[in-house]
């Protein structure tokens, strides 16, 4: 409970909290505790205003705050009903190491699926490299980029978004910078390989937020619902950065991010 300093005497004071983030916290407690199952209906306004004692704007409001959250959705003629909550899924950190001539991607194999159950939305530009990607690449601002804007679906349901920048120079002219050949088998590594490049190492880096309002409806979430964004290089075995994802977004609260550590003795 909240506390506030009384005037008077100095002394602290406990302050009452809204009603609405009561009821909110209550009503998150019956869907976490599987009283409300997924998919099922929340009683509805007359009932909880009856049940809680309070307006129907208060419920609104707590309702409002759970909605944010990705808890429940509402829809006409179908009430409120709780949202089915994504599967968890596991990001390894060998997840770039792929077969010769394997028919999946890092993200096929994070996500668990086959390839036909694999969608991609992609939108190609030609940009020139600002401070941050240069000093990304370790090139000159201005350099020549081809920016790849991605949306990845596990089964139709959004679950990535990513721009991914290759060298102009690099590409130009290639299928790789051709959009009719994403998803492209392999994925970024193996494209790279037919134009003669070899990636000898692959880093990333991860911050946690929530989400911007573009971010929130590509990916179907609530804006109360966190993302995990993060930043990939490709480079190749001359030490040269090949290809720069960033950022990568995917909702942080389904997704896990797997490190094995091997120590020498």
């Amino acid at each position: 409970m909240c506390t506030q300093i009384d005037e008077d005497d100095g002394r602290r004071k406990p302050v009452a909290q809204p009603e609405y983030l009561r009821i909110a916290a209550d009503l998150r407690r019956r869907i976490t505790s599987g009283e409300f199952q997924p998919g099922g209906r929340i009683p509805t306004l007359p009932a909880l205003c009856d049940e809680y004692r309070v307006s129907e704007t208060t419920i609104r409001n707590a309702l409002a705050l759970l909605r944010n959250e990705g808890l429940i959705e509402t829809r006409a003629r179908a009430g409120t009903r709780v949202r089915p909550r994504p599967p968890v899924h596991r990001m390894a950190a060998d997840r770039y190491r792929t077969a010769a001539g394997a028919k999946s991607t890092p993200y096929t194999r994070d996500q668990g699926i086959g390839w036909s159950e694999y969608r991609l939305d992609k939108r190609f530009e030609k940009v020139q490299a600002d401070a941050e990607l240069a000093a990304l690449f370790g090139c000159e601002p201005g350099e020549r980029l081809l920016a790849r804007h991605f949306v990845f679906y596990d089964n139709d349901q959004p679950t990535q978004m990513s721009t991914s920048y290759v060298r102009w120079s690099d590409v130009a002219g290639t299928p790789v910078a051709d959009p009719i050949n994403e998803p492209w088998p392999g994925g970024t590594r193996a494209q790279l390989a037919t134009l003669g490049i070899s990636v000898k190492q692959v880093t990333e880096s991860f911050t946690a937020a929530m989400p911007t309002e573009h971010e929130a409806a590509v990916l179907r979430i609530g804006a109360g619902v966190p993302v995990l964004r993060y930043t990939r290089r490709h480079i190749a075995d001359t030490g040269r950065v090949v290809e720069v994802a960033h950022p990568i977004v995917r909702r942080g609260d389904t997704t896990v991010v797997d490190f094995v550590i091997d120590l020498d003795d």
